[in-house]
């Protein structure tokens, strides 16, 4: 009996220790204390430049982690940087800060649409002119609350070659032909040859519609009046039309470089084609008739104009006004009257009219007499 007694204790004994041994087993898998999270921001990745005259349009994407992966809960100001080495290696004085969004505080990273952020950055004309082929690099730093950041995001160029400012007195005005366009240049003396090329470009867009379209280009400095038409557009339709001007710079061996410059205010044109085709010419008349119906066959040069619709024919006698023959319009340069009769005589002329219902002036009359 003390025998099995004194086993139970020592089987007892065994158990606590074993149990005592895994408690601080696990005591031990907690570890030191983690330090407390830095809330640095990552460096954006996606900085994009876009120059427009001497503005320079900066977007990223606002970040939404930190550097420890955890969500950003508190977002600081952002720095904006430029310089004029190829790589920027410190910023020196930012050219501008930009603060955090109102809506950002509390936002969660929940894999949704990120929030985006821009600035616009004004080149100052003597760094525009101090080298033609040079150009900016900028970056941006976000910080926390704190005023700490991860670094610098990645680094974009921007050319600054000066750009040409905008034509003058740019107006638009509809003709037969399409609509003209016109604006008054800059006189400009480039030397010859020149790795500069400067150009006025015109575009247009429908109403109702963001898509341009460019009409056409004219280069820059050799005259000061200038002018283009279009005559690729719809009659009947309401356009806008503004005019801006490109750089380019060539070197050997490099790819271009091309710097747009602002725009002119858009001009608005409703397309109303009032305006008749173009008086057909070269009109004949024919007489036929021994042993047959008589007739008189009249033919005449074709008119060009791409929206005509036909032809109207005009006959009178002496002292009578002219009677136009056809219902609908002539769709062919020929016409035959076989409604005449013996002894009389026969003046005709035609005109032109187009889709919209445009009618010409006629032609030079042609007579022919029926024997």
């Amino acid at each position: 009996m003390r025998l099995v007694l004194r086993m139970k204790l020592l089987q007892g004994k065994r158990l606590l220790a074993l149990g005592a041994s895994v408690w601080l087993t696990g005591c031990a898998s907690i570890g030191p204390p983690m330090p407390p999270s830095l809330e640095l921001p990552r460096a954006p990745s996606d900085l994009r430049a876009i120059r427009k005259g001497d503005k320079v349009t900066l977007t990223w994407t606002i970040p939404a982690r930190t550097t420890n992966r955890r969500s950003v809960r508190y977002l600081g100001k952002t720095r904006i940087c430029r310089s004029l080495d190829p790589t920027l290696v410190k910023c020196g004085e930012p050219v501008g800060e930009v603060p955090p969004p109102l809506d950002f505080a509390g936002k969660k990273d929940t894999g949704e649409q990120k929030l985006g952020a821009s600035y616009t950055d004004t080149l100052p004309l003597e760094l525009q002119r101090r080298s033609l082929f040079g150009s900016a690099t900028y970056a941006v730093e976000v910080l926390n609350r704190d005023g700490r950041g991860a670094g610098w995001s990645n680094q974009v160029h921007v050319p600054l070659a000066e750009s040409l400012p905008p034509p003058t007195d740019f107006s638009a005005r509809v003709t037969a032909q399409g609509v003209v366009l016109t604006w008054t240049g800059a006189l400009l003396s480039l030397p010859i040859p020149s790795p500069i090329r400067q150009d006025y470009r015109v575009y247009r867009r429908s109403e109702g519609s963001q898509q341009e379209i460019l009409v056409g280009e004219r280069e820059a400095g050799i005259e000061k009046n200038q002018a283009l038409t279009d005559q690729n557009l719809e009659w009947e339709k309401t356009y806008y039309y503004h005019a801006d001007t490109v750089t380019v710079v060539a070197q050997p061996g490099k790819p271009e470089v091309r710097v747009e410059g602002d725009d002119t205010s858009e001009v608005k044109v409703f397309a109303d084609d009032v305006f008749p085709p173009a008086v057909p010419s070269g009109l004949q008349a024919v007489f036929s008739g021994p042993g047959q119906q008589p007739f008189i066959d009249l033919i005449w040069a074709p008119v060009a104009d791409t929206d005509l619709e036909g032809y109207n024919v005009y006959r009178h006698t002496e002292g009578i006004a002219p009677v136009k023959l056809n219902s609908e319009p002539t769709k062919v340069p020929a016409f035959r009257d076989a409604q005449v009769v013996a002894g009389e005589t026969y003046s005709y002329s035609v005109s032109a009219i187009d889709q919209r219902g445009n009618e010409s002036a006629r032609s030079e009359e042609a007579s022919e007499s029926v024997p």
